[in-house]
C-alpha cells in the first residue's frame, strides 16, 4: 500500500463509516468488489431459479436462493385480486419465527379502490398497502388489504411501535387539472399510518404536508419523522415532521406537528443536486413550512400544485435536491437516496426528469445536524438511478436501481466499496421493470424485496450472508 492509500485509510478509520468513499470518490467512484473478503461482494452472479415456479427471475451468487410470491393478478382466499406496482415494504416480527411485511402499492387513478370500498379514503383511487404473513423462505401464510383509497403509495419507513407510514407520491385531488382528477373524492399527496394489526383509519397526516412523498424514516431518539420528496420534473427537499408528542409515548402518530426543510447554513437555496465532492460536509439549519397543506385554487396545475409546499421551503432558503427517494434510519443517521442527483457523466445521457446525474447517497446525523454525501454516482456502470434503500445489521446498504438497462441490487459497504448483489432477469415486454421495496426479515435471514413491473411480486431471498458485506 503506498503512502496515499495509507493516509486515506487512516482518515476513514478516523471519520467513521462510509467515509472511505471520499478517497475513493477522488478515484472516480467507489471501489468495485467482486471478491468473497469480509468487507466485499459475494462473488460472480449466475442465474438462478425461482422455487416457486422454476423461472429464472434473479442472477445471484452461489450459495443463494429465492422464492416469488403474492405476484399481481392473484386470486385472494378471501376475493378480488393482488394488485399491482409493488413498491416499498417493511418487514417486522412476526409469531413463530415469521415476518410481518407492509407493502405499497404504487396505483394511481382513477380506479376503484380494492378491499372494502367503506374503509376507503377515496372510493377512485386505487392505491394502498398489503399486509402479509411469510416464512423465511417466502411461503404466504396470511395476505390483507390494509389501507385503501389511496393514491401512488410509493414507499415510506417501518415505525418502532408497530405500525408503517405510507407516502403518497403525488399531489393529485379534485381541486387540481389533471385527466380523471374530477372523479376523485379527497384531496392526495399525503402520508398514513398503517397498524400491524387491523386496517388503517385512513387519516392523512395532513400537518407532514402535501407533496410527493417518497419515504419516511423516524429518529427514535428525538421523535423526528424525517421525508423525502420525488418532485419528478421539479426542485425536491427533504423534510423533518416533528409532532405534537413524540410518537413513542403517543403509541402512533399524531397529526397537527412542524413541517420544516433542510437548508445549508450560509448558503441559501444551495443547490446539493449536482455534483459535490463525495465525503464533503454541509453544517444545516431547518426552515419552517407555514403551510403544509395549502388551499389550492379549483383547476391549480399539478406543477404549480406540486411546488407549493416546497417552494415555502425555498422562499426561506432550503436547499435543493434532484429526486429524493429512499431513506432509512441507522444509529441516529438517516441514510437518504438522491436518484438523479450528480453531474452528467461524459458517456451517458442524462435522464428524463430534474438531475442529470445517475445518483447520490447522503447521510445526515441527527444529533449534529452534519450532512454527508456518502456517495456519488461517477457513471451508470457503477450505480444507475438508485431508488430505495435498506441497511444490513453490519451497516452495509442495500440499494435498488431504477435505470434504463439492467437492474440490480447494489451494496455500498461502510468503507466505501460497492459490489453487485442481484441483478433482475430481463421481463419481456416489461423494459420499466425495477427492483423496490428491499428490507432484511427479522434476525437477518432474508432479504425481502419486490419486483415493480406490469405482473409484479415479491421475492424472498437467503443464503451465506456471512460471507459478505450484508
Amino acid at each position: 500500500m503506498d503512502r496515499r492509500s495509507f493516509l486515506a485509510r487512516a482518515a476513514v478509520l478516523a471519520a467513521g463509516p462510509f467515509a472511505g468513499v471520499a478517497c475513493a470518490g477522488a478515484r472516480g467512484g467507489a471501489v468495485p468488489v467482486t471478491g468473497d473478503g469480509p468487507r466485499g461482494g459475494y462473488g460472480r452472479l449466475r442465474p438462478v431459479r425461482d422455487l416457486a415456479d422454476g423461472e429464472v427471475r434473479l442472477h445471484l451468487p452461489e450459495g443463494f436462493r429465492y422464492r416469488s410470491f403474492g405476484a399481481a393478478g392473484e386470486r385472494l382466499p378471501g376475493g378480488g385480486v393482488v394488485p399491482g406496482s409493488h413498491d416499498g415494504m417493511a418487514a417486522f416480527r412476526g409469531p413463530r419465527d415469521t415476518a410481518i411485511l407492509v407493502r405499497n402499492h404504487e396505483v394511481g387513478g382513477p380506479v376503484s379502490a380494492f378491499g372494502d370500498p367503506d374503509l376507503a379514503y377515496d372510493r377512485m383511487a386505487g392505491g394502498g398497502t398489503f399486509t402479509l404473513r411469510v416464512t423465511r423462505e417466502g411461503e404466504v401464510l396470511r395476505s390483507r388489504p390494509s389501507l385503501s383509497g389511496t393514491l401512488r403509495n410509493c414507499s415510506g419507513g417501518p415505525m418502532p411501535w408497530g405500525a408503517w407510514i405510507s407516502c403518497e407520491e403525488t399531489v393529485d385531488g379534485p381541486d387540481v387539472a389533471g385527466a380523471g382528477n374530477d372523479r376523485l373524492t379527497r384531496k392526495h399527496g399525503y402520508v398514513f399510518e398503517v397498524p400491524l394489526k387491523g386496517a388503517a383509519s385512513g387519516r392523512p397526516i395532513r400537518a407532514a404536508g402535501r407533496f410527493a412523498h417518497e419515504s419516511a424514516a423516524f429518529d427514535p431518539a428525538t421523535g423526528t419523522l424525517y421525508l423525502t420528496e420525488d418532485n419528478y420534473h421539479h426542485p425536491s427537499g427533504f423534510y423533518r415532521y416533528v409532532a405534537p408528542e413524540h410518537p413513542m409515548r403517543a403509541g402512533r402518530l399524531l397529526d397537527g406537528g412542524k413541517l420544516q426543510m433542510l437548508a445549508v447554513k450560509g448558503e441559501p437555496r444551495a443547490d446539493l443536486s449536482v455534483g459535490h465532492r463525495t465525503g464533503g460536509t454541509f453544517a444545516t439549519t431547518w426552515v419552517d413550512i407555514e403551510e403544509p397543506d395549502p388551499a389550492l385554487p379549483a383547476g391549480t396545475s399539478r406543477a404549480q400544485a406540486g411546488k407549493a409546499v416546497g417552494g415555502q421551503g425555498r422562499t426561506a432558503g432550503a436547499a435543493v435536491f434532484a429526486r429524493l427517494e429512499g431513506a432509512v434510519h441507522h444509529r441516529g443517521t438517516i441514510y437518504f437516496v438522491s436518484t438523479q442527483g450528480g453531474d452528467a457523466a461524459p458517456d451517458d445521457d442524462p435522464p428524463d426528469g430534474f438531475g442529470d446525474g445517475r445518483g447520490q447517497v447522503w447521510a445526515y446525523e441527527t444529533w449534529s445536524g452534519t450532512l454527508r454525501l456518502v456517495y456519488q454516482s461517477p457513471r451508470a456502470a457503477a450505480l444507475d438511478l438508485p431508488d430505495n434503500v435498506t441497511v444490513s445489521d453490519r451497516g452495509t446498504l442495500v440499494l435498488c436501481e431504477d435505470g434504463d438497462g439492467d437492474n440490480y441490487l447494489r451494496g455500498l459497504t461502510r468503507n466505501g466499496e460497492i459490489f453487485d448483489f442481484c441483478r433482475l432477469e430481463p421481463i419481456p415486454g416489461d423494459p420499466g421493470a425495477e427492483f423496490a421495496g428491499t428490507t432484511f426479515g427479522p434476525g437477518g435471514h432474508t432479504l425481502y424485496v419486490n419486483v415493480q413491473a406490469e405482473r409484479g411480486r415479491t421475492i424472498a431471498i437467503w443464503g451465506p450472508w456471512a460471507r459478505g458485506a450484508f
